[in-house]
């Protein structure tokens, strides 16, 4: 099967969650808004589309033939054992699920570090909210969320590093994007929180050094960020 994924053509945000994932199982997709040579509709027809029975509230979805799946764990969770990124027995993939979902919690937090009000203001219209909101998110939510991947981790005896063992699933690259966009977001705090998260960083290092990620991320496919994107860096958000 090809897929098509759907989602913005400037930026990692989301998409980058599912788009790692197709890349280390080698899969057949397109990445249809960057890619000038598709010609299929754009991610509003979908959305506006009176005629969809299941029509996505906003991007990422995925098209696998009749299928259309909006929201980023729930793509996961579909393609997982599709592209053998999750155990088949029940407690594996509601676990896997689980596991994602507390990514987008945390992923949810990274982003409101810098729009606590909202998407519908600037940064510049929300700079001292951000800072207020960037030090709990320092100080409390990383710690925390770092702390809790680690004791994951801790208790698996695998000597793969991986979160289920061997093989790598998609909640393993999941936390590599995570611990990516963090360093670029918050290099300071991540510089100083690293040490304290010795298996997940070992993990991240393990991810990056997959043959097809590897390839991906050396490729003109892996956008760098930017400060259009769920993390960003503005050094006024570490400043005590």
């Amino acid at each position: 099967m090809r897929y098509e994924l759907y989602y913005q053509p400037s930026i990692q945000g989301r998409g980058e969650f599912v788009r790692l994932p197709l890349e280390d199982a080698g899969a057949d997709y397109v990445d249809v808004a960057r890619d000038p040579n598709v010609g299929r509709p754009g991610v509003m027809k979908f959305i506006e589309d009176p005629s969809l029975e299941h029509p996505p509230f906003a991007p990422p979805f995925l098209k696998a033939g009749k299928l259309l799946i909006s929201q980023t764990a729930n793509i996961l969770q579909f393609l997982g054992p599709r592209l053998d990124l999750v155990a088949g027995d029940q407690a594996s993939r509601l676990w896997a699920h689980q596991l994602q979902l507390t990514i987008a919690d945390w992923l949810h937090e990274a982003h409101d570090t810098h729009h606590p009000l909202g998407n519908v203001f600037y940064y510049e219209e929300q700079s001292a909210e951000a800072k207020r909101r960037a030090a709990v998110f320092i100080t409390h939510r990383m710690p925390k969320f770092l702390g809790y991947f680690e004791r994951i981790l801790k208790r698996n005896t695998s000597e793969s590093g991986f979160i289920f063992g061997a093989p790598v699933s998609y909640v393993d690259l999941s936390l590599f994007q995570m611990i990516e966009g963090l360093r670029y977001a918050f290099p300071r705090t991540m510089a100083r929180l690293e040490t304290q998260s010795p298996r997940l960083i070992a993990l991240h290092a393990r991810v990056k050094a997959r043959p097809r990620i590897a390839a991906y991320l050396s490729s003109a496919r892996r956008l760098p960020f930017n400060q259009q994107g769920i993390f960003r860096h503005y050094p006024e958000l570490e400043e005590d």
